[in-house]
């Protein structure tokens, strides 16, 4: 398997980590919209009580 690291991909999200958990940075509407996509997933799915695994784009929010 030959790998298809992008360095400069790599360096970007390193960049914005220190961020990305600060309800207070650029990422707040993220922070913000949470509680409604989970009232949502639970409606849906009634999640509560349940151990949920959020299987996404690797940012880990939800």
């Amino acid at each position: 398997m030959t790998p298809n690291v992008d360095p400069a991909e790599l360096q970007k999200f390193s960049d914005l980590a220190s961020r990305w958990w600060d309800p207070e940075s650029e990422f707040r509407p993220l922070h913000e919209i949470n509680p409604l996509r989970l009232d949502y997933i639970d409606r849906i799915a009634a999640i509560n009580g349940k151990a949920v695994l959020d299987v996404g784009c690797g940012g880990g929010i939800l």
